[in-house]
């Protein structure tokens, strides 16, 4: 058998496998998420004005998610329209 070296984040990923932090999942689970994210998938620009407040605002809560604000706008714009 031929041995690879892993960098850093392999080894990292090879001992999460090893205490079950990765799970396999059914074709049907594997199909839910790939249409999950081509229904997130971003195709168009949208160019608005906003109160710097709010914006601001929308900034403080992205960060304490630990994700980029403008990915967070675009999931609440993603929620508001699958409610309509």
């Amino acid at each position: 058998m031929k041995k690879y070296k892993l960098d850093a984040q392999e080894r990292k990923i090879e001992a999460a496998i090893g205490r079950g932090e990765y799970v396999p999942v059914s074709g049907r689970e594997l199909r839910e998420v790939a249409d999950a994210v081509a229904a997130r998938k971003r195709d168009r620009t949208l160019t608005i004005r906003v109160n710097s407040a709010d914006i601001e605002r929308i900034k403080r809560m992205a960060a304490s998610r630990g994700i980029p604000y403008q990915s967070y706008l675009s999931e609440l714009i993603h929620r508001v329209a699958m409610t309509l």
